[in-house]
C-alpha cells in the first residue's frame, strides 16, 4: 500500500500531499496505528489482560513514532527485531529496581547515560536512544510487581515485532538514497574538473572558461555531499570500517577539490603570486605535458571510483595513476638550473592531488567491502586505513575513548539526560505521581541539546498540553466508561493524529498525544475526567525538569562546543605542523605527529554536527568557523599525506639550511594558527583585525634550497610538497580572517 492510495484525490489528499513531510508522516502513521492497535486489541479485549495489552502498544509505539533507523524498509525491520533483547533487559531491569524510588532513579540515571554515550556510534543507536529509555522508563514506576515480569516481557515481544513486520509490509516507502551514491555525483563532478584544468594546461593561452564551469558544478556536488545536507539517517558517523572509509573518501575528494582550485587561481594570478613564472612558459615546457596526463589519470581514477560508488561494486585497481605520476616526478627531476619556487609550489599541488586521489580510491574500495591485498600492508598503507585491519569491538572503542572527555558533546548530553531522568523519577516518587511514566515522557522527549533550544520547545508542548487535556476532559465527562467507545476512536485518533502531528508542529503533536495516551489509558482502568489533569501536570513537570537541566548543564549547546573545540583543534593544528615538519625533515619514524589533532578534529566535528541540528543558533559567522574547520582539516589531511610519501619513498634528508628555512616557516604558519584559535575561542573580531596577514614573507625554503644544489632532486620536489602543505594551511587561516573581519560575531 503507498501514502498515494491512502491519500485519495480529495482536498485533505491534495493538502497533504503538498505538505514537505506529509506522504512520509501518513505512511509513518499508519505503520503506528497498525502495529500498536493489532497488538493492543487482541490482548486487551481477546486475552483480557491489560499489561500485556499496554506493554504491546507501548512496545511498538515507540519505535515506529519516535525512532529514525537508517536504511531501507528490510533493514529498518531488522534492526527492530535485533533491539528485542536489548529491550527485555531494559524491562527486566526496570520491573526489578522499581522496589525503591532511589533504586529505579539511580537505575535510571546509569541506563540513561548509557543508551545516551552510545548514540556516538551513528544513526543506528541513536535513532534507537528514545525508544530503550522508555523501555526502562515505563516499567520502574510502583506498583512494584516482579511477578508481572513474565506478562511484560510478552506484551513487548508482541510489540516489538509487530512493529518490525510493520516497517517491512505496511506502507514501505522509497528506499532512501545511500550515502555513498550522493559522494559519486561529487566525485564525478571532481572528475570533470580535473579533466577540464589538464585541457587547460595544454592550453596555457586560452582563458579557462570550461574550468570555471566544472568548478563550480563541482563546488556545488560536494556541498550536497556533506553529511549535514542529509537525513540524520542517512550520515555516515558510525565507527564501522565501511562509514570511516566513505569519510576518508570525502576528505580526500574536499582536498583534491581545493588544490584545484589553487592551481585554477594560479593560472590567473588570484592567488597573489604569478601566475605566468616566465622561466620557461606557463608551467614549464618539460612539465605542463606531464601534469597535464597525470590530472587526466586523476579524473579516470575518480570517475571509476564514482562508477564503483553508484553501483556497489568495489573498483578494480588501475595502475595508471602510479605510473603517471612516476612520469611526472621523472620530468622534473634533473632540470638545471632549478626553476623558480611558484613553479615547483604549484607542480607539488598537482602532485597533492595524485596523492589525495590514490587515498580517494583506495577508501573507496573499502567502503565497498574490498580488502587490500597482502602486499599493500606496509607501514604507510596501515597508518591511512588501520581501520580496515582493525575488528569491530576495536573500532567501537577507539570511538567511545575519543568522547569519553568532558569536552565531548555526546558525554555532555549524555550526563544531562541521565541526570534529568533520575531528578525526574525522584520527583515522581517524592509526589507520589499515579502516571509518573508520563513526566519521563515530556523530559526525555522535551528536552534538548540548549537551554535556547529547550526554551523554544516548551511553549509549543505545554499549549499543545493544555489544548489536548481540555479536549479530553470534555470527552471523558461527556461520553463516561463506554470501552466501545474508546475502542472505536483510538485507531481513527492515532492515525489523524500521528499524522497532522508530524506535519503541523509540536504543538499539534503534543495535543494529539495527550489526547491518543488518555484515550489508551481509559481502555485499561475507569476512565476519569481528572486524567487530564493527571496529563497536563505530567507533561509540565517533565518540561520544567528538562528545561532545568538544559539551563543548568552546558546551556550553550553546540554554540559553546564548537567555539571551544575549533579553537583547540587549530592550536593542536599548530603543533602539528611544527611535528611534521620535524618528522619528515629527518629519518621516517614510526610516531605519529598528527594523533593529538586528529582527536581535536573528531570533538569538533562531532560539536559542528550538533551545532548545525539545533534550531536556535546563537552566532551568525558560519563562514567564519566553517573556513576556520577547514584550515585544522587541511592541516590533518595534507601532513597525512607527507608523511606517508616520506615513510614510502626513502627519500634522503632535507640539506640542514633547507630544514632551517622550513622550521621558520612551520613557526610563523604554527604562530598564525595559534592567534587564530586565540580569536576564535575569545570571539574577540578587534583581535582578528589586528592579526596580520599569514602568508609568509621573506625566502622561499625552496629558494634556500635552489641556492645549494645545481639541479631538482626528488628531495628538491618533496620539499616543495612540504612547503606548498604549508602556504596552503597559511591561505586557509587568512580565509577565515577575512570571513570574520567582515561579521559583526565570530
Amino acid at each position: 500500500m503507498t501514502a498515494e492510495r491512502l491519500l485519495g484525490g480529495g482536498a485533505p489528499g491534495r493538502w497533504l500531499r503538498a505538505q514537505p513531510q506529509g506522504p512520509a508522516a501518513l505512511r509513518r502513521a499508519v505503520r503506528v496505528t497498525v502495529a500498536g492497535c493489532a497488538g493492543f486489541y487482541p490482548c486487551r479485549y481477546g486475552l483480557g489482560d491489560s499489561v500485556i495489552a499496554l506493554y504491546a502498544i507501548f512496545g511498538a509505539l515507540p519505535l515506529s513514532l519516535f525512532c529514525r533507523i537508517p536504511g531501507g524498509a528490510a533493514q529498518r525491520a531488522r534492526t527492530l527485531l535485533l533491539a528485542l533483547p536489548a529491550g527485555w533487559v531494559l524491562v527486566t531491569l526496570g520491573t526489578l529496581l522499581a522496589v525503591h524510588a532511589w533504586a529505579a532513579a539511580i537505575g535510571m540515571f546509569v541506563v540513561g547515560f548509557i543508551i545516551a554515550f552510545l548514540t556516538v556510534g551513528g544513526p543506528r543507536p541513536a535513532g534507537l536512544a528514545i525508544a530503550f529509555q522508555l523501555f526502562y522508563v515505563l516499567p520502574c514506576f510502583p506498583p512494584y510487581a516482579p511477578g508481572s515480569l513474565g506478562a511484560r516481557l510478552i506484551g513487548l515481544t508482541i510489540g516489538i515485532v509487530l512493529a518490525g513486520l510493520a516497517e517491512r509490509l505496511v506502507c514501505p516507502g522509497p528506499p532512501p538514497v545511500p550515502y555513498r551514491t550522493v559522494l559519486a555525483d561529487a566525485v564525478a563532478a571532481v572528475a570533470a574538473y580535473s579533466g577540464a584544468l589538464a585541457d587547460d594546461l595544454r592550453s596555457p593561452t586560452t582563458p579557462p572558461t570550461a574550468a570555471y564551469e566544472r568548478q563550480a558544478q563541482a563546488e556545488q556536488a560536494y556541498e550536497a555531499a556533506r553529511p549535514v545536507r542529509l537525513p540524520s539517517t542517512e550520515r555516515p558517523t558510525s565507527p564501522s570500517a565501511r562509514d570511516r572509509a566513505l569519510n576518508q573518501a570525502r576528505a580526500a575528494l574536499w582536498h583534491i577539490r581545493g588544490r584545484l582550485d589553487r592551481l585554477l587561481d594560479g593560472r590567473d594570478g588570484r592567488d597573489g603570486r604569478d601566475g605566468h613564472d616566465g622561466h620557461d612558459g606557463h608551467d614549464g615546457k618539460s612539465a605542463a605535458p606531464a601534469a597535464a596526463a597525470l590530472l587526466d589519470h586523476v579524473a579516470a581514477s575518480l570517475r571509476a571510483d564514482a562508477e564503483a560508488l553508484r553501483t556497489g561494486a568495489a573498483p578494480p585497481r588501475v595502475d595508471g595513476l602510479d605510473a603517471a605520476l612516476d612520469v611526472f616526478d621523472a620530468s622534473r627531476v634533473g632540470e638545471r638550473p632549478p626553476p623558480p619556487a611558484t613553479r615547483l609550489l604549484r607542480h607539488a599541488m598537482v602532485r597533492e592531488v595524485a596523492t589525495a586521489t590514490w587515498v580517494a580510491t583506495e577508501a573507496t574500495r573499502i567502503a565497498l567491502g574490498g580488502r587490500p591485498p597482502a602486499g599493500e600492508r606496509s607501514r604507510p598503507y596501515r597508518q591511512v586505513f588501520w581501520y580496515a585491519f582493525a575488528p569491530a569491538p576495536v573500532l567501537w572503542w577507539r570511538r567511545l575513548g575519543v568522547h569519553l572527555t568532558p569536552r565531548s558533546v555526546h558525554l555532555q548530553n549524555a550526563l544531562r539526560t541521565a541526570a534529568a531522568l533520575a531528578a525526574a523519577r525522584l520527583l515522581v516518587g517524592a509526589l507520589d505521581l499515579s502516571h509518573g511514566f508520563w513526566v519521563l515522557l515530556a523530559t526525555v522527549s522535551l528536552m534538548r541539546t540548549s537551554a535556547s533550544d529547550t526554551r523554544a520547545a516548551l511553549r509549543p508542548a505545554f499549549l499543545g498540553t493544555i489544548a489536548g487535556a481540555a479536549v479530553a476532559a470534555l470527552m471523558l465527562f461527556l461520553v463516561g466508561d463506554v470501552p466501545a467507545f474508546y475502542a472505536a476512536l483510538l485507531p481513527v485518533l492515532m492515525l489523524v493524529g500521528f499524522t497532522l502531528g508530524l506535519v503541523c508542529g509540536p504543538a499539534w503533536m503534543q495535543g494529539l498525544f495527550t489526547l491518543t495516551f488518555i484515550v489508551i489509558f481509559s481502555q485499561l482502568s475507569t476512565p476519569n475526567w481528572h486524567l487530564s489533569e493527571v496529563r497536563l501536570t505530567d507533561v509540565l513537570i517533565g518540561g520544567v525538569v528538562g528545561g532545568i537541566a538544559s539551563l543548568l548543564a552546558w546551556p550553550k549547546g553546540g554554540y559553546g562546543a564548537l567555539r571551544r573545540d575549533i579553537g583547540d583543534f587549530l592550536a593542536r593544528g599548530a603543533t602539528a605542523c611544527r611535528a611534521v615538519v620535524t618528522e619528515v625533515s629527518g629519518p621516517a619514524t614510526d610516531e605519529d605527529p598528527l594523533r593529538p589533532a586528529r582527536r581535536a578534529m573528531l570533538l569538533a566535528d562531532a560539536s559542528c554536527a550538533q551545532y548545525q541540528s539545533e534550531h536556535t543558533h546563537q552566532y551568525t559567522a558560519s563562514s567564519g568557523w566553517e573556513a576556520a574547520l577547514a584550515a585544522g582539516h587541511f592541516i590533518v589531511y595534507g601532513g597525512d599525506f607527507l608523511l606517508v610519501r616520506h615513510r614510502s619513498e626513502g627519500l634522503a634528508p632535507l640539506p640542514p639550511a633547507a630544514v632551517a628555512a622550513l622550521s621558520a616557516l612551520s613557526e610563523r604558519v604554527a604562530a598564525t594558527a595559534l592567534r587564530t584559535a586565540d580569536a576564535f575561542g575569545t570571539g574577540d573580531v578587534a583581535q582578528v583585525d589586528r592579526t596580520p596577514e599569514c602568508l609568509p614573507g621573506g625566502s622561499h625554503p625552496l629558494e634556500v634550497a635552489e641556492q645549494l644544489v645545481p639541479e631538482v632532486t626528488e628531495t628538491h620536489l618533496f620539499l616543495a610538497s612540504v612547503e606548498a602543505w604549508l602556504l596552503g594551511v597559511a591561505d586557509d587561516l587568512s580565509q577565515y580572517r577575512r570571513a570574520v573581519t567582515g561579521s559583526t560575531t565570530v
